[in-house]
């Protein structure tokens, strides 16, 4: 099993309409994409202000490396590159193998 960690940072200016969009398209993907086992989407409510204006979080689970090696090509991945990338301002990618 992977995980796929996302912390995000939106533009300033981004519409929640499209940022509600880019919500659906990845909570989507457990039934859309073979071996996305889950998805989490989160938005910081940490008290801590130590987010450094990182402000939604997505936690994919994948099933295996096949799964994942899957899910980067795929047309649904795709898709929802062209309506995140111009809401996104900064992005953090980290993905570990779950032992």
């Amino acid at each position: 099993m992977i995980r796929h960690i996302l912390l995000i940072q939106f533009k300033a200016d981004a519409p929640l309409s499209q940022i509600d969009a880019v919500k659906d398209a990845f909570i989507a993907f457990p039934e859309t994409v073979d071996g996305v086992e889950a998805v989490e989407w989160g938005e910081n409510d940490s008290p801590e202000g130590k987010n450094r204006g990182y402000t939604h979080c997505v936690l994919m689970t994948f099933r295996d490396e096949a799964s994942r090696q899957t899910y980067l090509p795929h047309p649904k991945h795709d898709a929802l590159k062209s309506i995140f990338r111009p809401v996104l301002e900064e992005i953090i990618v980290l993905d570990y193998t779950v032992r």
